[in-house]
């Protein structure tokens, strides 16, 4: 019983810090139609400007850093989308392919250069602390991770819902032509849609901090796994990808607990596969509105 709470939990909560990188990949796709297959590497910096203002200010709490990282990193991904993604809209697919794929190898060999290939991290109190909890118990790190991940999750969707933007960003990821016939400016709105996939990424790199070290390949480690909790959630649907994070994370947790941790990359693949060919649209994929 206890290896099932403990599992549980942290299936859970390893779902939660998924979800806040897959919402960011959500709304990329939601408003835009593309896949960013560089949105990995917007975590890897995440990672790597928590390391650095936490050393410059000498502060071992990254959980300070998130306003001005979130920011920062919201104007970084305003730019990349002016610079790298803009010209190549309307292009197809195949454009958009190349070129975030491009765009995470590039961030990838940009961040050896600056800071090398070997890890650096935070050394954080809370990285070995714990809750008892009856049968188990929950890592502080993960369960603050957690915490901010839904408060994100739940803001960008109050944002969708509730103000002008967020209206105008839902009528282009529905119609876009129709969209533009009502007088919103498109490119304005993937502009904002971009930056905030970047900053969730970013925002999931502080959080995480405290658990993970930053190196230039970590990017890799969860792009492959936030793809299939998109895929699996519903591509364009934030709630679907907040659900399909949970699974994939409970998946992971499971894998890892009673069969063997090194096949846990497996068995989410496997699930993927299932979902591809059986329900290709995902969980809540197919309904016409996106985001």
């Amino acid at each position: 019983m206890s290896l099932f709470g403990q599992t549980l939990i942290n299936g859970i909560l390893i779902g939660g810090i998924y979800a806040l990188i897959a919402v960011g990949q959500t709304m990329i796709f939601g408003v835009m139609k593309i896949i960013n297959f560089a949105q990995g590497e917007f975590l890897m910096l995440g990672l790597y400007i928590t390391w650095m203002f936490a050393e410059a200010i000498g502060t071992n709490n990254p959980y300070l850093l998130i306003v001005p990282i979130a920011t920062i990193m919201f104007l970084f991904g305003i730019l990349v989308y002016r610079v790298v993604v803009h010209p190549v809209i309307g292009q197809g697919n195949t454009s958009y392919i190349l070129l975030t794929v491009g765009l995470s190898y590039f961030l990838q060999n940009v961040a050896q250069m600056i800071w090398s290939a070997n890890p650096v991290g935070i050394n954080s109190p809370i990285k070995t602390s714990s809750i008892p909890l009856g049968v188990a118990t929950i890592a502080v790190p993960r369960l603050i991770a957690f915490s901010i991940g839904i408060v994100f999750v739940v803001l960008v969707s109050a944002f969708l819902n509730k103000t002008d933007t967020g209206r105008a960003m839902r009528a282009t990821s529905e119609n876009m032509s129709v969209a533009k016939m009502l007088g919103i400016d498109t490119t304005k709105m993937f502009m904002i849609a971009f930056g905030l996939g970047t900053m969730f990424a970013a925002v999931a790199g502080v959080i995480i901090s405290p658990i993970y070290y930053a190196y230039p390949r970590v990017g890799t480690v969860f792009a492959t796994t936030i793809y299939a909790c998109v895929v699996i959630g519903g591509l364009g649907n934030i709630k679907g990808a907040f659900v399909g994070a949970i699974i994939i994370g409970l998946i992971e947790a499971f894998t890892g607990s009673y069969i063997s941790l090194n096949l846990a990359p497996t068995f989410v693949f496997l699930s993927l596969m299932i979902f591809m060919i059986f329900k290709p649209q995902g969980l809540f994929g197919g309904g016409g509105r996106t985001i």
